[in-house]
């Protein structure tokens, strides 16, 4: 068999494999967004623009749109700084500690986002247990605001997303040949040289998959603003459930979620082209 045919051979059978996927993703994802997108583009009137522009066209809008973007920058950041080092040492540990490492990475996606945030509530309010643990070691006399601030909306968007960023990198990471550190040793290369030039190139496409993850999940977070910030971080998300909720507005909540979707879309694609040139 020739390779061309060889090719179309393992492509069709990749198709078969991936269709029950496909067909969940056309009446879960597909569908729902037939119908986002032209209730976006209508009013009483029929189609119009309007609903964009209320959106796009106020300082209110874009200060939904900043505030998203600043959430997702900013946990995706904490993430990166916290899980690179842990896929790495996930992906070296053995043994009982693996399990362990798994567990702890597991174990918290059971959980539900609310239950999550509630537990971040109880850790931060005046008598929580982070004020009460600051008062009793005498770093405060008195409790510090720290419930419904910036702190604690990314403290907790960082702890629910941290897993999506950790599990991209460490499947990259465990592939990784430790013989090539070796290789660069033996050729001269110092342990940091052989890290930045070695190491660092090759885990890149997981960084791209668990940014995208991770970037994209928490720009559309809704109930962990809700409960850790409240009205004082309005976001797109929060937009489009008082839309459909409270307002009564299915367009202007239908173009929040098209910008939204846009956003997230242009993370995902740059994310997939980036990684498959590192390949």
């Amino acid at each position: 068999m020739s390779a061309l045919a060889q090719s179309r051979s393992e492509s069709r059978r990749a198709l078969w494999l991936a269709l029950p996927a496909l067909l969940v993703l056309a009446v879960l994802y597909v569908a729902p967004l037939a119908h986002l997108i032209p209730t976006s583009l209508r009013d009483s009137a029929g189609f119009s623009l309007a609903a964009y522009e209320k959106i796009l066209g106020e300082s209110y809008g874009w200060r939904l749109i900043g505030n998203s973007l600043r959430l997702g920058l900013l946990t995706t950041l904490i993430t990166l700084l916290i899980g690179y080092p842990a896929a790495f040492g996930l992906a070296l540990s053995r043994g009982l500690a693996r399990s362990l490492f798994l567990a702890s990475l597991f174990l918290p996606l059971a959980a539900s986002v609310i239950a999550k945030a509630f537990a971040w509530t109880i850790l931060l309010r005046s008598h929580g247990v982070l004020n009460e643990t600051l008062m009793a070691i005498g770093l405060t006399s008195q409790p510090i605001r720290l419930i419904f601030t910036q702190f604690a909306l990314i403290a907790g968007a960082a702890n629910v997303f941290l897993p999506f960023m950790i599990l991209p990198i460490y499947t990259v990471v465990a592939q990784i040949d430790p013989r090539l550190q070796e290789a660069a040793a033996t050729l001269g290369a110092p342990p940091v040289s052989a890290f930045l030039r070695v190491t660092l190139p090759i885990s890149l496409p997981g960084v791209a998959a668990g940014v995208a993850l991770v970037f994209s999940l928490s720009t559309s977070a809704y109930v962990v603003p809700t409960l850790l910030m409240g009205e004082n971080y309005p976001t797109l998300a929060s937009l489009i459930a008082k839309s459909f909720l409270l307002t009564r507005e299915p367009a202007v909540g239908s173009a929040a979620g098209a910008i939204l979707m846009a956003i997230g879309l242009v993370v995902v694609v740059a994310s997939e082209r980036y990684s498959r040139e590192r390949r």
